[in-house]
């Protein structure tokens, strides 16, 4: 169990430095050129929060399994991200449009990745928190 955790803070972390290509890979500068100052700041600073959000998990996991494992405390935090990870899930399902990625490879490809991605960080989390939350 503690090696799944480190799997996943790893996952986590890789994540989290993803997004610091976001504003250059969706072209921020011309596609929000639109939107007014705060918006536009929003966009760039809630995704630097999830960022920071995602690093600190993963922190969290690589550096502190053994005790999110055997506390009540670490057992309310796999619970919790458990829920987290399976809301993610059902967004990436209802949350964006089907023309987004059907009948485009990469987009698809990218779609099912992260559908995998969410499934194993739910999962995870479940498993973890089923395996010793009763014991």
């Amino acid at each position: 169990m503690n090696l799944n955790l480190s799997i996943v803070g790893t996952l986590l972390i890789l994540l989290a430095a993803a997004h610091t290509v976001f504003p250059r890979y969706f072209n921020w500068s011309k596609e929000l050129s639109a939107l007014s100052l705060v918006n536009r700041q929003m966009m760039y600073i809630h995704t630097f929060f999830i960022a920071l959000v995602l690093f600190l998990m993963g922190l969290l996991c690589l550096t502190s399994s053994t005790e999110i494992i055997t506390t009540n405390l670490g057992h309310r935090l796999l619970l919790g991200f458990g829920v987290f990870w399976t809301a993610r899930l059902i967004v990436q399902f209802f949350g964006y449009s089907p023309q987004i990625w059907k009948g485009k490879r990469i987009e698809t490809a990218i779609h099912i990745l992260f559908v995998l991605l969410w499934c194993y960080f739910s999962a995870s989390f479940f498993y973890v928190y089923f395996s010793t939350a009763a014991g």
